[in-house]
């Protein structure tokens, strides 16, 4: 894993709502709707949060046709590892394209 790459996931993992919406979608996948339901949060917040994990490629998405012809977003785990050790973060120190730490900031809401 690079440098970047963990950079990325670690700061996407960084917020409750996000680790909530991983635990529940290690159930079962489920369609956007259901799981705002599930969540307790609304459907606008939890797209952000589903924009984040999709982009640090920790979930992923599809659209379903439902029985009475909506279309429906379901979203599933990206099966995922992250190994955390000492070692592990100076291998990905060592390909950092980016030291802005200010910049990654901003990445985490």
């Amino acid at each position: 894993m690079t440098g970047d790459e963990l950079v990325r996931i670690l700061a996407t993992l960084a917020n409750p709502h996000r680790l909530r919406v991983l635990a529940a979608l290690t159930r079962e996948r489920n369609y956007v709707s259901a799981l705002a339901r599930e969540l307790g949060i609304s459907r606008a917040l939890l797209q952000v949060h589903l924009r984040k994990l999709e982009a640090a490629r920790l979930v992923r998405a599809h659209l379903e046709l439902s029985e009475d012809g909506k279309a429906l977003k379901f979203y599933e785990i990206e099966p995922f590892a992250v190994e955390l050790s000492p070692e592990s973060v100076a291998a990905a120190v060592r390909t950092l394209t980016s030291t802005d730490i200010s910049a990654e900031k901003g990445s985490q809401a």
